[in-house]
């Protein structure tokens, strides 16, 4: 799963996962993340949902 994902505790962006959890960083190779890197991602991935679900409201509710 490609994607793009900056991940500020670690100081990295995340740029893709496969279907074993492994993971990769910008620049480096394929990794099975440890548990403190896994708190970092999800820690992460749930801000940018936050600031894009509430980015899509605000979106949504101004007139074009």
């Amino acid at each position: 799963m490609p994607l793009r994902l900056y991940v500020e505790p670690m100081d990295a962006v995340l740029v893709d996962v496969d279907a074993s959890g492994r993971v990769r960083y910008e620049g480096e190779e394929w990794s099975v993340p440890s548990l403190q890197e896994r708190r970092a991602i999800l820690y992460a991935a749930g801000k940018t949902r936050d600031e894009l679900t509430d980015l899509m409201a605000l979106l949504e509710q101004t007139p074009a």
